[in-house]
């Protein structure tokens, strides 16, 4: 494969310095600007391109990193060039790969294949792509090449379907970006307590290593613990009065999830005051 990539961002810089130290032929770069293209292609010693047009020209398959709310107006401009049996691939999480309209058209094909990963920095986030695991859709064609490119080098693959892409993304969201929300919730109510920032951090780095190391290891059900488990509604009640406002209807929020998965855990146990408690003001 012959990959060129349009988007030089975090995504793009990553995936291209993956595949190339992988061994795997990118052809180069091209992005909104010449500026960020240019240390995208020295990043990875690669090519840069000026027009979209040579670089679809010098690669059989492209790789589509921009922002979501561009993949479509790309897509628009390369669907006009000659991309007969190229393969179209874009990298989003929670779109499918139905924004390529009419690309039986052009006869190409085309397929969104994303990493369960944060890239959290355009230099540095390529080293943890080894360990990404990675859902794939879209046509068959385009699938089986891009599955075969990503297995081939060690990442695990596997298919989803186009019409789950958002649901999938939402999941995705809720374990990275919702867990920072309560991550810094924690802190804030900590800090409440006089404790620094600092110290607030250093108090709830091993419960939150601990807890996640069990959780994938044995799973939320045997993982989970506290007063919402053991059915306390007395602490748990405490926990509701020193709350207001939106943090306090988080807690509730949650605390009735871990009902759930409290039942499952001690099916034995009547969570009926618990339910009271955590009912809406």
């Amino acid at each position: 494969m012959q990959i060129g990539i349009i988007g030089a961002g975090k995504v793009g810089c990553s995936i291209g310095k993956y595949l190339s130290e992988a061994g795997i032929t990118v052809t180069g770069y091209f992005s909104k600007t010449l500026q960020s293209a240019k240390e995208a292609a020295e990043f990875t010693q690669t090519a840069v391109f000026a027009g979209v047009e040579d670089l679809v020209k010098a690669s059989d398959t492209l790789f589509i990193t921009t922002p979501d709310g561009c993949i479509a107006g790309i897509w628009d401009c390369i669907a006009k060039l000659s991309i007969q049996n190229k393969i179209i691939c874009h990298f989003s999480g929670s779109l499918s790969s139905v924004v390529f309209s009419g690309i039986e058209e052009t006869g190409a094909y085309g397929c969104s294949i994303h990493p369960m990963l944060a890239f959290s920095d355009r230099f540095s986030s390529y080293r943890q792509l080894n360990e990404a695991y990675m859902t794939i859709e879209g046509q068959k064609e385009a699938v089986n090449a891009v599955q075969g490119l990503f297995e081939g080098i060690g990442n695990s693959v596997s298919e989803i379907s186009s019409d789950k892409k958002a649901l999938y993304h939402c999941a995705a969201s809720i374990v990275s970006n919702q867990f920072i929300a309560l991550y810094n919730l924690g802190i804030e109510q900590l800090m409440k307590c006089g404790f620094s920032e600092e110290d607030a951090v250093g108090l709830v780095t091993p419960l939150i290593r601990n807890n996640v190391d069990s959780m994938l290891k044995n799973g939320a059900v045997n993982a989970l613990t506290g007063p919402v488990e053991r059915n306390d509604t007395g602490t748990v009640k405490k926990h509701l009065d020193s709350l207001e406002g939106d943090d306090r209807e988080v807690y509730r929020l949650l605390a009735r999830r871990l009902i759930h998965i409290s039942e499952e855990k001690n099916p034995e146990r009547d969570y009926e005051d618990m339910s009271h408690l955590l009912e809406d003001d």
